[in-house]
């Protein structure tokens, strides 16, 4: 949070808009998928660098709402073990 505050983006839930913010991280998902489908991995505004930017965007959100997003992810990670999912009704590729 001490760069959110050093650059103004707020560091409290009434300092932002949380549409917003969570419009933001889907744009820095698109930028990421776009480098990836234009092959730039590592280069300025590569894969790497935009997934590195959604990250930063979604770790803001989590401290706006004093989200311990350590223990969210090993909750599903978790949950996620005993889940089934019905893969014959679903259109995208799996393992």
């Amino acid at each position: 949070m001490i760069q959110a505050k050093e650059k103004g983006f707020g560091i409290k839930l009434e300092d932002i808009d949380v549409a917003e913010k969570i419009a933001l991280i889907h744009s820095e998902i698109s930028e990421a998928f776009e480098a990836y489908r234009h092959k730039n991995i590592d280069g300025k505004d590569g894969l790497k660098e935009e997934l590195g930017d959604a990250i930063q965007r979604i770790l803001h959100l989590c401290g706006i709402f004093d989200i311990d997003i350590e223990e969210s992810i090993l909750k599903k990670i978790s949950y996620n073990k005993e889940r089934t999912w019905d893969w014959d009704n679903m259109s995208e590729k799996h393992s």
